[in-house]
């Protein structure tokens, strides 16, 4: 075939067409979030407890206010009855998701610098989040991990000023999007013998009509 001026117009034309096209397709398709499945989450909990990073520091901590019953395994041990307790109302996808949060969102504690900001790249929520992002890449997991004291750090400002920080609390309802687990799991962590449940309690009154959750206060367990 002979081409002509003409024949090589369209074809770069047709070209140029074909590349803005593979490219939009995959900046939608990088857009999308990645689809998990039951199996994804249980796998990722198996890697992260035979983790030796995990495990070295399963027996950090010493007795101390809200935590009497001192380390990181003992604490995971006062909390996993918490996650049975709720299982009846969770699917099996949910139940592997909090049992991630369950097993990371303290683990790092030892690592941590200790009286940092939550945002901190030293403090125990930020090591949490690297580390289960090495297993997941859910970025509402990711989250859920990395502001889990958010909750309990607006209620304190609550509790000593009569106020707290509204943008910051905005800031939490936009960050986490299912609310369902992020629920779940502050009443799992906030229902142990040395917690007051005032705390949540509070954070169900103060996202009442803000979010969707199947869970209330009539979840707390006592």
């Amino acid at each position: 075939m002979l081409w002509t001026g003409r024949h090589r117009i369209d074809w770069l034309l047709w070209y140029n067409n074909f590349l803005a096209r593979r490219a939009t397709h995959q900046r939608l398709s990088s857009a999308i979030p990645p689809r998990h499945t039951v199996s994804d989450y249980h796998r990722a909990f198996d890697a992260i407890t035979a983790d030796q990073r995990y495990l070295a520091n399963l027996d950090w901590g010493e007795a101390r206010p809200g935590h009497p019953e001192g380390t990181v395994r003992a604490h995971l041990a006062e909390i996993e009855p918490n996650l049975e307790a709720l299982r009846p109302k969770l699917t099996d996808e949910e139940y592997w998701k909090l049992k991630l949060l369950v097993h990371t969102h303290d683990s790092f504690k030892a690592e941590s610098k200790p009286e940092v900001p939550i945002n901190d790249p030293q403090s125990h929520a930020s090591l949490a989040r690297a580390f289960l992002a090495i297993y997941s890449d859910d970025a509402d997991l990711l989250a859920m991990v990395q502001l889990h004291d958010e909750p309990f750090a607006l209620f304190r400002q609550f509790e000593s000023k009569g106020k707290y920080n509204q943008e910051r609390f905005n800031a939490l309802l936009r960050a986490i999007r299912d609310w369902n687990l992020f629920l779940a799991f502050n009443i799992i962590d906030g229902c142990t013998a040395g917690k007051s449940r005032e705390p949540l309690h509070w954070l169900f009154r103060e996202v009442a009509g803000k979010v969707e959750s199947r869970f209330t206060e009539s979840d707390i367990v006592l």
